[in-house]
């Protein structure tokens, strides 16, 4: 859906349904490079301008903006999370029980689109977009362990500043039909 004011400008949305298998958290005091939330569902909506130049039957097109986001049937992915902990706490076993805030997220895009058309009303699109966003996740809850000469403990942890990192590479490979060139 878009805005066309010239032949080579327009402002560009749509909507994206997403299956998210997992996703890491950033600012949390331990790292990992296993995702801690997934699997989940996730509805994205860009909002983009759009650069667009045409050599034959080629459009070559840049596209930069930015984009709000909303998860749904969102989980943590309680294995990777339990061995993070373990980890960063030093023990040998933990089973944590969080719970978290599932806000509306936003970030910015940037990307290029190649278009190539075999007819008036027939093409194929290959687009690459780099998207770097985030929401706020708040956890907080409970976390249970110990070791073999430790005593099992439970204590509440809260990570204020925990946030979904919504960042990586969308690549898109596309049918377009009657696209009134």
């Amino acid at each position: 859906i878009g805005v066309h004011p010239t032949n080579w400008l327009s402002i560009e949305s749509g909507f994206s349904l997403y299956r998210m298998s997992g996703m890491n958290v950033i600012d949390l005091p331990f790292e990992t490079r296993d995702p801690l939330m997934g699997p989940f569902f996730s509805i994205m909506v860009p909002l983009q301008l759009v650069l667009e130049a045409q050599a034959g039957n080629v459009t070559l097109r840049a596209k930069g903006g930015g984009f709000g986001y909303y998860n749904f049937d969102t989980r943590i992915n309680y294995g990777n999370m339990d061995r993070a902990m373990r980890e960063y706490y030093e023990l040998e076993v933990v089973n944590s029980d969080l719970k978290y805030d599932n806000k509306i997220g936003w970030g910015y895009l940037v990307g290029g689109e190649i278009i190539f058309y075999f007819a008036d009303k027939f093409g194929i699109n290959f687009e690459v977009n780099y998207l770097a966003g985030g929401s706020d996740l708040n956890y907080r809850g409970n976390i249970t362990g110990g070791g073999s000469n430790d005593p099992v403990e439970t204590r509440y942890v809260e990570y204020k500043d925990a946030r979904l990192d919504f960042t990586g590479w969308e690549i898109t490979i596309g049918v377009l039909f009657d696209t009134k060139r």
